[in-house]
């Protein structure tokens, strides 16, 4: 099936909802305080294509501007359109130097895909994105709850989220039919199958234990919602991409987020291997993978961090926010592989579930 052909991906929705994060006041290092590699003879520009907002606010200030102050090459940003970036991994032309994409666009076909140095490689994303992912980000999806709600400790995995009678109350769901996110695993999870035998995705076996819980579950359109349910009691617990907790603690609220089982979604950018300005591209893919100025990145933004050696620009309170933490030990990786041969079965499985 031509990528070009498929709606919008699921990792793609989650990212750019987590954009709406309150950035964090501060940050713990200076954006450009380590050398670069880049050579002095850089030119031109680079076309970089996201989903915009604070999230590509924070690249300007954790890497855009220094990479320019030092190379003059200057990174020109604009909005991502789904035609034109699947297109590209089809081998089109490439309108975009370096394009956001989730892994399970990119994993099943990379031979149109530019391979980056190892120098540029982050080594906490999965071997087999490594030698393809620029700016590299892990973002989190995970249950979470105002923590006075359960005041004498909430949900301790998904088995304790299905129980409604330990733990009553409303759970916000994904109810958007291209952003079933993890419903799927949390569902198999939940019915004793083992994190390790999650895959291939026994579909009607979720399904029916989905079923055992829809009548407490609320379902939520945009991300954001799910922190509005929370904070207006209308649900006990919400099930989001773990940046809307974020924003909520970054906004005062006292937020509990279980990190066990929570599922750690690697993802970042990539490039054409038909692009003429690869020793740019190159270049700043080497500045990103530099761990001082992504930790200003996972400071702002709460997003993990590509590079291990992040963490030791942290604080330990910011540390303890972000999914890939080194304390967070028992996180589930989704095959992204799987799930991107099987994207069109997943949408149309879980279309079905949702209109009962």
């Amino acid at each position: 099936m031509p990528r070009k052909s498929r709606i919008r991906r699921v990792a793609a929705v989650g990212i750019a909802a987590t954009a709406v994060l309150t950035l964090v006041a501060g940050c713990s290092a200076d954006a450009g305080s380590t050398e670069s590699s880049a050579s002095s003879d850089l030119s031109g520009n680079i076309i970089w294509a996201d989903y915009g907002g604070p999230t590509n606010e924070s690249r300007q200030v954790a890497y855009f501007d220094s990479f320019y102050d030092e190379t003059g090459v200057e990174v020109v940003s604009t909005s991502i359109e789904d035609a034109i970036y699947l297109g590209i991994l089809d081998g089109d032309s490439p309108d975009y130097d370096i394009f956001q994409a989730g892994a399970s666009d990119v994993l099943p076909d990379t031979s149109n895909v530019l391979e980056i140095p190892e120098s540029a490689q982050g080594d906490l994303l999965p071997e087999n994105m490594q030698p393809y992912y620029i700016g590299g980000f892990i973002f989190g999806e995970a249950q979470g709850w105002l923590t006075d709600t359960f005041p004498d400790g909430g949900p301790q995995d998904w088995v304790d989220f299905f129980d409604t009678d330990k733990f009553p109350g409303k759970r916000a769901w994904p109810g958007s039919p291209g952003s079933f996110d993890a419903s799927y695993e949390i569902a198999l999870l939940a019915d004793g199958v083992a994190a390790e035998d999650l895959y291939p995705l026994d579909i009607e076996r979720a399904t029916a234990k989905l079923d055992t819980i829809r009548d407490d579950l609320v379902f939520y359109q945009s991300y954001p919602e799910a922190q509005q349910l929370l904070t207006s009691g209308s649900v006990a617990i919400a099930v989001t991409v773990t940046g809307q907790f974020q924003a909520l603690i970054n906004a005062g609220e006292d937020v509990t987020v279980q990190w066990n089982e929570a599922f750690a979604v690697p993802s970042g950018f990539v490039a054409s291997n038909q692009v003429e300005n690869t020793d740019e591209v190159i270049a700043l893919a080497e500045w990103m993978n530099d761990p001082e100025r992504q930790a200003v990145f996972t400071e702002r933004t709460g997003y993990g961090p590509s590079n291990s050696a992040v963490f030791d620009y942290l604080s330990e309170d910011v540390q303890g926010n972000i999914v890939n933490s080194p304390d967070h030990t028992n996180l589930i990786y989704w095959d992204d592989e799987w799930r991107g041969a099987n994207y069109e079965d997943l949408v149309n499985s879980y279309t079905d579930w949702l209109a009962g």
